[in-house]
């Protein structure tokens, strides 16, 4: 599993009656984005550091055209 800081991490619970979780990934222990990450769990704000099990699925942030050249930003006065 890999990760970048700006993913969206999510957990399906197993158990019967346990609640989905996710979370935005805010910090990376190995710059190859393996586990395991610092993240902030979108229920109750907390940062934890989180190892993935196999209920966990990565979204990945993307930005809106990546594969366009970049331009500069014009701003008008």
């Amino acid at each position: 599993m890999e990760a970048a800081v700006g993913d969206r991490i999510i957990v399906q619970g197993t158990r019967p009656g346990a609640a989905r979780r996710d979370g935005e990934i805010i910090g990376l222990h190995h710059p190859d984005g393996s586990p395991p990450y610092d993240v902030r769990w979108s229920d109750d704000g907390r940062v934890t550091e989180y190892f993935p099990g196999p209920d966990a699925r990565i979204h990945h942030y993307r930005h809106a055209d990546e594969t366009a050249p970049s331009q500069p930003h014009l701003f008008a006065d």
